[in-house]
């Protein structure tokens, strides 16, 4: 697996998951919105964590800046 999710990417992806995890523990969202906000949220903390997200190999995209 290479590398495809930069380090600001990271930072957002991990700042975005907390801010939805807020949100769900406060009360502030529930039902099914708070399940998939919920699904979404520990998949932006996998992918921020791994620094590879499959949608982004998918489409051949990178946010990791390479040194030439």
């Amino acid at each position: 697996m290479t590398r495809n999710v930069g380090s600001a990417d990271r930072v957002i992806r991990t700042l975005a998951a907390l801010a939805i995890g807020v949100l769900i523990m406060g009360g502030q969202l529930a039902g099914t919105a708070a399940v998939i906000l919920g699904v979404v949220a520990v998949v932006l903390l996998a992918t921020g964590a791994a620094g590879f997200c499959p949608l982004y190999a998918l489409l051949k995209l990178t946010t990791v800046k390479r040194s030439t």
